[in-house]
């Protein structure tokens, strides 16, 4: 039985939304076998209150969720990550910081739900199917066999999810 935890990595421009969403997601399904964390390359400074709505909506836990910096988990002392996912498409073009350990990345683009206007409802909507994009993503990756599967092969899945359920 494997007992290693698995640190993974959500990362979005702003931090406020996707990523937040994403990690609390991991934390919440993955208990026991994941920590996941997020983070930003130009973070908002705030979490969309829409995105802290839907998680509280899941009866998943939002204390202590903050927009933060990328920077924070390429520095000294942080955790070494296994896995880091960008969950938007402008992330995923940026440079990113050298993280310590040698994660598997792969590209997991959602649309950005923060950038719809309307109506509540139509924004709470895409809200809702931006984090229902990312927890079929999350359940798939936390179907994979881990401990039994090469590095290649598990590098492979996790891109190939990324391309499944797309919004």
């Amino acid at each position: 039985m494997d007992t290693k935890v698995y640190n993974a990595l959500f990362i979005c421009t702003g931090n406020s939304a996707r990523s937040i969403m994403a990690e609390g997601l991991l934390n919440h399904f993955g208990r026991g076998r994941f920590r996941a964390y997020s983070a930003g390359s130009h973070p908002a400074g705030a979490v969309n209150p829409l995105a802290l709505a839907l998680l509280h909506k899941w009866h998943i836990p939002t204390d202590g969720f903050r927009s933060k910096s990328w920077n924070e988990f390429a520095a000294a002392g942080a955790p070494e990550m296994d896995f880091v996912f960008t969950v938007c498409d402008k992330a995923a073009g940026e440079v990113c910081p050298l993280w310590p350990g040698q994660p598997m990345t792969a590209h997991w683009g959602v649309a950005d739900p923060a950038t719809v206007e309307g109506p509540d409802e139509v924004r709470a909507r895409a809200f809702l199917d931006a984090a229902t994009v990312l927890k079929r993503r999350i359940e798939l990756m936390l179907a994979l066999p881990l401990q039994s599967l090469a590095r290649m092969s598990l590098q492979r899945e996790i891109e190939r999810i990324g391309k499944s359920g797309a919004a």
